[in-house]
């Protein structure tokens, strides 16, 4: 490696998140470069490693840090890859900016600390808004999840959508380009919403703009649909769900992020059986938990969501209303739900899911902060239960070979956790 070379004075700007976050006053987690005025070959010849598939993007010999060419795209067809990317010495940074999204990513920041803000981004952090940068904004459908994304993370600091950035996103959904998106790009955009403090601003902003119909039309069918209110004051299913998502998030602050996901997702799909159950006998909702599986599944099969999400959201669909009614189950229905709920091989299963009910019967106006008592009892019941083993048959005296030995397993499970409802019960 040719130090000489690589230290070699070249324009570069710190861009995006980083200077963003920093005039925020948040952490700043990753840094992001634009180069300008340079070409791909001087860039092999300082020792930066090529990356970009589709635009020159390099690591740092050392930092591992990204730098990009300055860059401008032109739009040549529909949907998020319509474009043809321009890559060369002779793009200025203020056309590099010119192409992103919202002003308030649209900072750079030199060696010297200097902002260059060509779009106002500066004063939009100040006035908390989150704008589009150029009508060029209406060309890219992904830019209404990020926007939507942005709202989530940023709802705390007291951020809003410029209107005239909410109309572009109007446009976007009404024009039908939300449908070229991938999967893959939408649930990426989802998981980093999820990620966030209020993940339900996330679903908000996108059913203001017409664009939760499309995306997640799932979970837009719920809202409209009325509940019993001496069940559910706030009355309106889309309202609840995005309430229990609320719950949920605060639940499951302390978890890694993948379970994080998985949680919030699941909390948001739990109830979607509502959403079809027959006009005539709304407001009840007898039965959603188990028409509700098929478009659980749907959704996580049209999302492509990963096995860990899809396998929580189904079961929290299928099985909370056994959770909520827990105390009075019989001990071997609590074994079938244990064993349904796979807990005796994934014993981190029964805490999500119980985070998902608990968020659920939470997820009510006037019950934010109920006791949900069904939790710690069928913790404490597992917890009887993961303790008994084939060990215990033989000190009991029995000889059960075979098949025998699961049937008497469970018996002695069935036991313990009556022992338990006794103790409740007392």
């Amino acid at each position: 490696m040719n130090t000489k070379i690589i230290n070699d004075k070249f324009n570069h700007y710190l861009v995006g998140g980083a200077v963003r976050d920093k005039l925020l006053g948040l952490a700043v987690k990753d840094r992001d470069w634009v180069v300008v005025g340079e070409t791909i070959e001087n860039m092999r010849k300082r020792g930066f490693s090529p990356v970009g598939k589709t635009f020159p993007v390099f690591l740092h010999p050392e930092t591992k840090e990204e730098y990009a060419l300055a860059r401008k795209e032109v739009k040549t067809g529909e949907g998020y890859n319509g474009f043809d990317c321009i890559a060369d010495s002779t793009i200025t940074l203020e056309e590099d900016l010119l192409r992103r999204d919202l002003t308030i990513n649209a900072i750079a920041e030199d060696e010297n600390g200097q902002l260059i803000d060509p779009y106002h981004g500066v004063n939009d952090i100040q006035k908390k808004l989150l704008r589009h940068v150029s009508i060029a904004f209406i060309e890219d459908p992904l830019r209404v999840l990020r926007v939507a994304r942005f709202k989530a993370r940023f709802h705390q600091l007291g951020f809003k959508v410029a209107d005239e950035t909410l109309t572009f996103m109007k446009k976007i959904a009404a024009a039908g380009e939300l449908n070229t998106l991938t999967p893959e790009r939408i649930w990426q955009e989802t998981e980093k919403a999820l990620l966030t403090d209020n993940p339900e601003e996330y679903f908000l902003t996108l059913k203001g703009c017409g664009a939760l119909e499309i995306i997640f039309p799932e979970v837009f069918s719920l809202f409209g649909i009325p509940q019993r209110a001496d069940y559910h004051p706030e009355i309106d299913c889309g309202i609840h769900t995005l309430l229990t998502l609320q719950q949920a998030t605060m639940l499951s602050s302390d978890q890694a992020n993948s379970h994080k996901i998985a949680i919030r997702f699941s909390a948001l799909v739990h109830d979607l059986g509502k959403a079809i159950t027959p006009k005539s006998v709304l407001p009840s909702h007898r039965g959603h938990e188990h028409t509700g599986i098929v478009l659980v599944q749907k959704i996580c099969a049209r999302l492509k969501t990963p096995k860990q999400v899809s396998s929580l959201a189904v079961l929290c669909c299928e099985f909370h209303l056994q959770c909520h009614t827990a105390f009075d189950l019989k001990p071997s229905t609590i074994l079938k739900l244990f064993k349904r709920l796979d807990v005796f091989r994934q014993p981190t299963r029964l805490e999500h899911f119980l985070m998902c009910c608990k968020a659920d019967a939470r997820g009510r106006t006037g019950f934010e902060t109920e006791e949900y008592q069904q939790a710690d009892y069928l913790k404490m019941c597992f917890d009887h239960c993961k303790k008994i083993s084939a060990r215990d048959l033989a000190d009991n005296g029995k000889k059960i070979e075979g098949k025998d030995i699961g049937t008497a397993i469970d018996q002695l499970k069935i036991a313990a956790i009556k022992s338990v409802k006794l103790q409740h019960i007392s």
